[in-house]
C-alpha cells in the first residue's frame, strides 16, 4: 500500500492505530510505519497508534486522541476545568479519568495523564461533536467532583482559593441539583463534606 492510499482511506481518522491499518490492507508490514516515520508523513504518538504529520492539533483534537490511546477515558480533571473557562491558566497536559490504573504518557506531541477510579465513578461524561466526530468529556459538574475526590486535600477556604475559579463562569454553567445527584453516587461523607463547604464559599466569593 503507498502512502497516499493510505491517507485516502484513513482520512476521516484523527489518530489510527496499526489495527486499522491492517483492516485497509491485510497484508501491511508495519517496517512501512517506519519508512513513513522517517520522511516525516506521519507521528507515532504511542506503540500502535500514529497521527498524520500535518494534523492541524487543537484542544479538542488532544482529547479525541487522548480518549482513543487508554480505553475506557474521558477527559475530566484540570483539562475539563480548563476547557470551561472556570481556572485562569493553561494546564500543563490532557488530564482523563479510566478505569485502568493511573498512566502518564509523554508522546511527541504532549503529555497524557490519566487518573483511575473504581468503575462505579466512570460516569457523568458526555459525547461533544467537533469536526463531525465525537470525544468523551466530563460535565462540568462531574469534573469538578473528580477534581476533590482526587485531592482530597483541598477542603478549607485558602486551598479554594488557590484554584481561582471563575465564580461568574462557575455559576451559569453549574447545575446544582445534578451536582449533588452525581454526589450522592459517590456515597462518601467526607467529599459530601467538602463540596458543601466549597459550595458556600463560591456562593459567598
Amino acid at each position: 500500500m503507498k502512502f497516499l492510499e493510505l491517507r485516502n482511506e484513513l482520512k476521516d481518522f484523527t489518530i489510527f492505530s496499526l489495527n486499522e491499518i491492517k483492516i485497509v490492507d491485510p497484508n501491511f508490514h508495519r517496517r512501512r510505519l517506519n519508512e513513513w516515520q522517517d520522511k516525516g508523513y506521519i507521528k507515532k504518538v504511542i506503540r500502535g497508534y500514529y497521527i498524520f504529520s500535518d494534523l492541524q492539533l487543537s484542544e479538542e483534537i488532544l482529547f479525541k486522541i487522548a480518549n482513543r490511546i487508554y480505553l475506557p477515558s474521558y477527559v475530566s480533571l484540570e483539562s475539563a476545568l480548563s476547557y470551561y473557562h472556570l481556572i485562569p491558566e493553561s494546564i500543563y497536559g490532557i488530564t482523563s479519568i479510566s478505569t485502568r490504573r493511573t498512566y502518564h504518557f509523554r508522546t511527541s506531541i504532549g503529555e497524557f495523564i490519566f487518573r483511575s477510579v473504581k468503575p462505579p465513578l466512570f460516569f457523568g461524561y458526555y459525547l461533544m461533536s467537533y469536526k463531525g466526530q465525537y470525544l468523551k468529556i466530563a460535565s462540568i459538574e462531574k469534573a469538578i467532583l473528580d477534581y476533590f475526590y482526587l485531592h482530597p486535600d483541598i477542603e478549607t477556604k485558602q486551598d479554594f482559593d488557590s484554584l481561582r475559579i471563575n465564580k461568574e463562569m462557575f455559576f451559569e454553567q453549574m447545575d446544582e441539583k445534578k451536582l449533588m445527584s452525581f454526589l450522592g453516587r459517590f456515597n462518601q461523607k467526607k467529599l459530601a463534606r467538602r463540596i458543601n463547604i466549597f459550595w458556600r464559599y463560591m456562593k459567598d466569593a
